[in-house]
């Protein structure tokens, strides 16, 4: 374990200082007119937006707007923070990432929560070359929060980081049923960019592969090897996109439920009160 967790933090020294985005190409300038008896006069310059890059000036507005959108959780518990409402949000910079990722892996919702994964991995005998009894419960909680931080250390910074794709998940909140859900399935493979657009997203993929490969490092010897390795990654993908439908309709989900059992208390307290 402690190789393991050594190494993620010497990695997070190092790639805290990678890769801050260039200065956008400026557009070429408008060609002269070739006639001989008018007078040149400069085009005006086409009105292309400009590729959306990360900026250190963001508006009050937008700053307030991260820091609710990184307070969110599901039934008021579970972290939510790398979910945005806006399709259109500015990208982080690499510093925003690295504060989006140590907070999320770090919140203290997340600690109970591998202690609750290594005890189901317990009772099941999962990784038996772990044992059983306390000590075999601390080698798998060791191993579930080593596995945590790691996910989010190579997929919510380091490579998103290092290709300048956004980790968030943008919520799409609109359209058909069938729509959104296609739309979430498909985010965990389908990233924006860092300078506008969208591609294939290298960083979930890589991140996966990446926690599989260094699992192999405090994981039992029966428990490691290539093909352990590529299954733990595409389950960890289909994970993924399992909590993209979660990101995508719980806000209907907690719209419908709580504020319809709030407006029930307010009405039922309201006729209280008449006389």
């Amino acid at each position: 374990m402690k190789p393991c967790l050594s190494g993620v933090v010497v990695v997070l020294v190092f790639a805290s200082a990678l890769l801050f985005p260039a200065a956008a190409q400026q557009p070429p300038q408008a060609q002269q007119s070739s006639s001989p008896l008018q007078q040149p006069t400069p085009a005006p310059k086409p009105e292309t937006p400009a590729p959306t890059t990360p900026s250190k000036n963001k508006t009050q507005e937008q700053k307030q707007i991260e820091k609710k959108e990184q307070s969110q959780r599901i039934l008021g518990v579970m972290p939510d923070f790398g979910v945005t409402n806006r399709l259109n949000a500015p990208p982080l910079t690499p510093r925003e990432k690295f504060h989006l990722m140590i907070k999320s892996a770090f919140d203290p919702v997340q600690f109970g929560v591998v202690g609750l994964q290594a005890g189901v991995s317990q009772a099941t005998d999962e990784f038996p070359g772990y044992g059983q009894g306390a000590q075999g419960y601390g080698k798998r909680y060791g191993a579930a929060l080593a596995d945590e931080t790691s996910s989010g250390f190579f997929s919510n910074f380091f490579w998103p980081v290092l290709l300048k794709e956004d980790p968030r998940y943008f919520r799409l909140g609109e359209g058909s049923i069938k729509r959104r859900i296609g739309y979430s399935l498909k985010q965990e493979l389908v990233c924006h960019t860092d300078r506008g657009g969208r591609s294939f997203s290298f960083s979930n993929v890589l991140g996966a592969l990446s926690a599989g490969g260094l699992s192999n490092v405090y994981y039992p010897q029966a428990d490691r090897g290539f093909a352990l390795t590529m299954s733990r990654s595409a389950i960890a993908i289909m994970y993924g996109s399992l909590g993209a439908l979660v990101d995508e309709f719980y806000p209907d989900i907690s719209r419908k439920l709580f504020h319809k059992h709030r407006n029930e208390q307010l009405e039922s307290g309201g006729k209280g009160t008449q006389r």
